[in-house]
């Protein structure tokens, strides 16, 4: 006999049994994210990102809000995270290292970067 509870935690390691969608939760555990900022940080073509956050989305662990052109993801349980940072501990790996330099067009980030304007006199 199976018990309900133990399905749906079964479903949430399942979820997780997956290197791309734990990258994707370890860099939304700073805040929310555009796709674009998740595609360029991960190195990964946009609709396999995004099929991705589907599966986390559907296990309800993100949520999503839109913003114009733009889909931002964030954590709907952070608790997440203390299994991420078990499964480290248990292997020995390290935190993962992203690309700074993210080559990302989304407004959440062309606002980070700092803006130049030149005045030029006539």
């Amino acid at each position: 006999m199976k018990d309900s509870a133990t399905l749906q935690q079964a479903q949430i390691f399942k979820t997780l049994a997956h290197p791309v969608r734990l990258a994707i939760l370890t860099l939304l555990r700073d805040g929310e994210a555009c796709v674009c900022h998740l595609e360029a940080k991960l190195g990964q073509r946009q609709a396999y990102v995004s099929q991705q956050l589907a599966v986390l989305r559907k296990a309800g662990l993100i949520e999503d809000r839109r913003d114009g052109l733009n889909i931002f993801y964030r954590l709907t349980r952070p608790e997440v995270l203390h299994l991420l940072e078990t499964a480290r501990q248990m292997t020995g790996s390290d935190e993962p290292v992203y690309p700074d330099a993210v080559q990302c067009p989304c407004p959440h980030c062309t606002s980070s970067l700092p803006s130049v304007i030149e005045l030029v006199e006539v």
